[in-house]
């Protein structure tokens, strides 16, 4: 048996492409009850990493003297946020897929470890939070996540580790 070889497969449609777009963006902000509390949502898409914003609150607040983010919140948006790129890598991987079968494979998806850095203060209106795909393999991926306050201040750097089937 041959090994699988995607450059042998007819990548999807535009507008296949934009379907699944909007579905991960929908299944991420609206149905995962989770994202939709904290007030996630995502920003960016693309090949080279995935963005998501949210809007501090109260809350959110973790140090009622400072109003600043609460740790588990950090966490969670940083562990959200691999996840996405995960789920984004595996749109990019099986481009020859249509939208209902990429979105399939994410029933498997969860986190298998996760390291989070505070660096500083989460103070802040709006966070943006970024992560990108180190290594996406056959069962496990591996992602970099940061989360920076509006003032562009690093708040918190994270690095996880994905079951992907």
């Amino acid at each position: 048996m041959t090994a699988y070889d995607p450059s042998l497969h007819k990548p999807r449609s535009a507008a296949e492409q934009k379907k699944i777009e909007a579905a991960v963006r929908d299944l991420f902000d609206e149905r995962i009850s989770f994202n939709k509390h904290l007030g996630m949502r995502v920003d960016e898409l693309t090949s080279d990493h995935v963005s998501i914003v949210f809007d501090m609150r109260p809350e959110l607040v973790g140090h009622y003297l400072y109003g600043q983010l609460h740790g588990g919140v950090t966490s969670a948006v940083l562990d959200a946020t691999g996840g996405l790129a995960c789920m984004w890598g595996i749109v990019e991987k099986y481009r020859h897929e249509d939208a209902e079968t990429v979105m399939h494979r994410f029933g498997r998806l969860g986190t298998v470890d996760l390291r989070v850095d505070y660096l500083l203060k989460g103070l802040g209106e709006r966070f943006t939070a970024t992560a990108r795909i180190v290594r996406l393999g056959g069962r496990i991926a591996w992602t970099r996540m940061e989360l920076h306050a509006d003032s562009g201040a690093q708040v918190a750097a994270a690095a996880g580790a994905y079951i992907v089937s």
